[in-house]
């Protein structure tokens, strides 16, 4: 599995991000894949998932109604559409891919049940 994420920028509060996330892998039912970011002193903590299959989507409550998560599975890519955002979403942004199926979705937003992970992609709000 390779992740690949591209979108990295420096906005100021109120503004927008897209962030890409490039995925090669062969999904099974109930699969899905997450965006995760971790500020410096801080644990890495899961801001979205979103299932291959169906797209479903969920968030954490953070980023809940500012952030949008999506596929296209023909382009085996996932996106980050970050809108309203605030210093507080400061951080460096990971696609990830755990290494079995989501059907828990609390243990789905734990960056510990994630085996693969992208570089990271900085985000900077000011």
């Amino acid at each position: 599995v390779q992740l690949v994420e591209s979108g990295r920028g420096s906005v100021q509060a109120g503004g927008s991000l897209k962030l890409s996330c490039a995925a090669s892998l062969n999904p099974t039912s109930d699969y899905c894949l997450g965006w995760f970011r971790q500020a410096p002193g801080k644990e890495r903590e899961g801001v979205a998932i979103v299932y291959v299959d169906d797209g479903r989507a969920y968030y954490s409550d953070s980023v809940k109604g500012r952030f949008t998560i999506s596929r296209d599975n023909a382009k085996n890519s996932i996106y980050l559409q970050m809108d309203n955002l605030e210093p507080e979403d400061t951080a460096s942004y990971f696609c990830a891919a755990p290494g079995g199926s989501c059907r828990d979705r609390t243990l789905a937003f734990k960056a510990s049940y994630y085996n693969y992970w992208g570089q990271g992609t900085q985000v900077t709000v000011s």
